[in-house]
């Protein structure tokens, strides 16, 4: 798939595939609140926090899975992901009743390791980062021939991402300005070409760790680059490089791309937890923080949109 080959009838289709495996997850206004970050308008989140695995990876793992054939299935799934991939994929192959793989970093959080075996996966934690991580997992795939799912490059894994704003804009066809985080893409390049298609006003903003801007710097070099480095606890939004399907989509797509620290997300994770007593992980607090950070222009009477990608106690710590 092209960038230029995206189309609404595939997130539809999407949509279709993954109906009744994974949650139709609520949209909440956030008003009343003690501290508001949108004054001058309403803010809406998006809880895919609330998802079977805590993320919203299931959108994509599912809708792969639905593609699949009977052979690659029985072959096993295997991947590699900071965590809430490789979690979606487990809860896939547990649907499927097949084994899976998943190779993690080790960044991986002790609990989301702990949560990838529950589902019935076997892990194996390798490098550093996900892209170390990732080199092994392709290797182990040829060898033992199984069924290797890309966490974010990959047409079917952007469909089903973006069938998050199919939800939010069927909901609330209103929304002005839709915040989603980036990690290697697959999220922000779904959810970005589905809003636009949708609502071509619609003003879309990525956000990504002041440590990991991977797209950030992609754009402004005008094609990929690698990191020489990740410096950043949220290991969700921390690949050294994309994809070039990924960073086309979100150069069509995405209006701008913004940095947050880690203290920012802490800080976002924490006002999620005091105002909504919501728990997410830095990755799910990014997009607030961009607001909290006022990051993001707004105009009075805007409506915004959140997406609280991901569950967790990462950002709260001793809060909980």
């Amino acid at each position: 798939m092209r960038d230029g080959s995206i189309n609404l009838d595939g997130f539809h289709k999407a949509a279709s595939r993954i109906n009744g495996h994974v949650r139709n997850t609520p949209l909440l206004d956030s008003k009343p609140l003690k501290n508001d970050l949108v004054p001058s308008g309403s803010l809406f989140l998006k809880l895919e926090n609330l998802q079977p695995t805590g993320s919203f990876k299931v959108r994509g793992a599912i809708n792969t899975l639905k593609t699949l054939s009977e052979m690659e299935k029985n072959k096993g799934l295997i991947t590699a992901s900071g965590g809430n991939h490789g979690l979606a994929v487990a809860y896939a192959a547990y649907l499927a009743r097949v084994p899976a793989i998943i190779y993690l970093p080790s960044s991986t959080s002790k609990e989301k390791k702990s949560k990838l075996e529950s589902w019935g996966a076997a892990t194996r934690t390798v490098g550093d980062v996900w892209d170390e991580a990732n080199g092994e997992a392709l290797k182990e795939a040829k060898i033992s021939d199984m069924t290797y799912i890309h966490p974010f490059a990959d047409p079917r894994v952007i469909y089903g991402q973006g069938t998050i704003s199919l939800e939010i804009l069927h909901e609330n066809p209103n929304i002005d300005i839709l915040l989603v985080a980036i990690g290697g893409g697959g999220l922000a390049a779904g959810v970005a070409a589905a809003a636009k298609l949708i609502r071509p006003e619609i003003t879309v903003i990525g956000i990504e760790p002041e440590g990991a801007p991977t797209h950030y710097d992609s754009r402004a070099s005008g094609d990929l680059v690698t990191l020489s480095k990740i410096d950043t606890k949220a290991g969700t939004l921390a690949p050294r490089r994309s994809e070039p399907l990924n960073f086309n989509l979100i150069s069509k797509y995405v209006d701008e791309i913004v940095l947050v620290s880690d203290n920012a997300m802490e800080d976002a994770a924490r006002w999620l937890w005091f105002e909504l007593g919501i728990a997410a992980e830095l990755s799910g607090a990014a997009a607030i923080a961009a607001l909290s950070q006022k990051l993001v222009p707004i105009k009075n009477g805007s409506t915004v949109c959140s997406i609280i990608c991901g569950g967790g106690t990462d950002g709260i710590g001793k809060t909980v």
